[in-house]
C-alpha cells in the first residue's frame, strides 16, 4: 500500500502534527525536489519602544563584527542572522504613530491627510493565497497591530494566549462544529445581503462616496474569502501538540510573560503548519514591569534623557525582551524538518519603528533578520544620516519567499549586501 502522511497519522491513531519526512515525498525526483517542497514562512516582530542604540549596534561593519551587549543574546545564532544599521522608512515620522507604518511604509503617519496602505504580511497573503487553516496570525501583547488591509484598515490583534491556543489546537464537540457551520452560513447570508444593498446604493451616491463604497466592498470580499477558508477546514481535525494550554493572562504590566506566551504560540503554529505568516506587536501598556531593579514604566524609561539610572533600568527590561526572543529563535533552530530546521525556512524580522525612543526619532532603526535562507553572519551598515529605505529589505524578503516583486512601498530593489544562501 502506498505510504502517505495521512495513512501514517491514521495508523498511529493520532492527529499529532509530524514534521515533513522524506518518506512521504514522491519517490521520483525526491532528492531534486526536496528543497522546493518545505513551506516558506515569515514572522514579523515590532518592539514598539525601540532598543537602546549604544548597546545594540555593532561598531564594525561586515563579517567578524564584535557582538554588542544586546547581540550577545544571539551568540549561538551568529551565523543565522544579519543586523542592519542606517535603515528607516522615508517620510515616516509621527512619533509613536510610526507604528502604523512599520510594515506598510505609508508616509506621514499621524497627519490629517494620512492614509495607510497594505502591510507586508497581507501583501504576501494576497500573492500566496490561504495555504493553511489560519492564513495569518496577528498577535499583540496589548492592543498594537502590525497588520493592515489593502484599504488601510487595521486588523485587530489577538491578545489572549489561552483563546488563541483553543482556536489553534482544541477541536470542539460535534455539536460545536455544527454550530460553527451554522454561523458560517449565516455570515455568508449577511454578506450576500450587504453586497446587494451596497450595489444598489452605488448608483445613487456621489463619486467620492462610490469610492468609499468600493473600499467597503473590498473589505466585504476579504471577509467572504476568510469564511470560505474556514468552511474548507471545518471538518479537518486540528493538530495536537505536546504543550499545555497557557494559563491565565498575566497582568497588563507583565509585558515579558505576555510576549513570551505569544511567541510560544507562534512557534507551535509554525511547527504544525497551522499558519505561515505571523505578526507580533510587543507594545507595553504603561504599567511597571515586574522585573527586579525596575521601578518605572517601560515608556517612561524609554524617554531616559540620558539619565544613567533610567538607562540601567531600561537595559534590564530590554535584556528580558531579548531573552524571550532568543528562546523563540533557538526553538525554531532546534526543530527539525526534512532536510533542515524550522528556522531555515522561516524569515524572522525583528525591529522597531523607533530608532531613538527617547527623542521619538524614526531614523536608524534597530533591525535584525534571522533564518529564511540568507547568507547571514554580518552587519550591513548604511549611512546613519541619509538612511537607506528599510523597505528594500522587504523586497529581498519577498523575493526569498518566492514572490516576484521588485518594489514594495518606499522600497525599490533589494537590499545591497543581503544575498540568498
Amino acid at each position: 500500500m502506498k505510504t502517505t502522511r495521512r495513512h501514517f497519522l491514521r495508523a498511529a491513531g493520532t492527529t499529532l502534527a509530524l514534521p515533513l519526512l522524506e518518506s512521504f515525498l514522491p519517490a521520483v525526483g525526491r532528492a531534486a525536489d526536496t528543497a522546493a517542497l518545505p513551506p516558506r514562512r515569515m514572522v514579523f516582530v515590532n518592539l514598539t519602544l525601540g532598543l537602546y542604540a549604544p548597546d545594540f549596534f555593532p561598531k564594525q561593519a561586515g563579517r567578524g563584527f564584535e557582538l554588542t551587549p544586546y547581540l550577545e543574546h544571539f551568540a549561538d545564532l551568529r551565523d543565522q542572522f544579519t543586523v542592519c544599521s542606517g535603515l528607516s522608512h522615508p517620510e515616516v515620522g509621527g512619533l509613536h504613530s510610526s507604528e502604523m507604518s512599520f510594515l506598510t511604509t505609508a508616509p506621514h503617519p499621524g497627519s490629517a491627510s494620512y492614509k495607510n496602505t497594505i502591510s507586508l504580511d497581507q501583501f504576501v497573503l494576497e500573492k500566496t493565497g490561504a495555504q493553511t487553516r489560519h492564513p495569518c496570525l496577528v498577535f499583540g501583547s496589548h492592543q498594537g497591530s502590525l497588520s493592515w488591509t489593502r484599504n488601510g484598515v487595521r486588523i485587530p490583534p489577538e491578545t489572549d494566549p489561552a483563546a488563541v491556543f483553543r482556536r489553534l489546537f482544541v477541536t470542539g464537540t460535534p455539536e460545536e462544529v455544527r454550530q460553527q457551520e451554522r454561523r458560517l452560513r449565516q455570515g455568508h447570508s449577511v454578506l450576500d445581503s450587504v453586497r446587494a444593498e451596497t450595489a444598489a446604493l452605488q448608483r445613487r451616491v456621489t463619486p467620492r462616496d462610490r469610492e468609499r463604497l468600493d473600499q467597503y466592498l473590498t473589505a466585504v470580499r476579504d471577509v467572504e474569502q476568510r469564511l470560505h477558508n474556514e468552511e474548507a477546514w471545518a471538518h479537518r481535525p486540528k493538530p495536537q501538540v505536546d504543550a499545555k494550554p497557557p494559563g491565565p493572562l498575566p497582568d497588563a504590566s507583565d509585558l515579558i510573560r505576555r510576549a513570551d506566551m505569544l511567541l510560544s504560540l507562534a512557534r507551535l503554529a509554525l511547527q504544525t503548519d497551522s499558519t505561515r505568516l505571523v505578526t507580533i506587536s510587543i507594545d507595553p501598556d504603561g504599567g511597571m514591569p515586574p522585573i527586579p531593579g525596575v521601578s518605572e514604566t517601560r515608556h517612561n524609561l524609554s524617554h531616559h534623557g540620558q539619565n544613567l539610572d533610567k538607562i540601567e533600568q531600561l537595559r534590564k527590561i530590554e535584556h528580558a525582551e531579548l531573552d524571550i526572543l532568543h528562546s523563540f529563535l533557538a526553538r525554531l533552530r532546534d526543530t527539525a524538518e526534512e532536510g533542515g530546521r524550522l528556522l531555515d525556512r522561516t524569515q524572522v524580522f525583528i525591529a522597531s519603528n523607533l530608532g531613538n525612543a527617547s527623542s521619538h526619532d524614526t531614523r536608524n532603526l534597530p533591525v535584525m533578520l534571522f533564518g529564511g535562507g540568507f547568507k547571514h553572519g554580518q552587519h550591513l551598515a548604511f549611512d546613519e544620516k541619509n538612511n537607506a529605505p528599510l523597505a528594500r529589505l522587504f523586497v529581498s524578503m519577498l523575493q526569498r519567499h518566492g514572490i516576484e516583486a521588485d518594489r514594495f512601498g518606499s522600497g525599490h530593489g533589494t537590499l545591497t549586501g543581503l544575498e540568498m544562501a
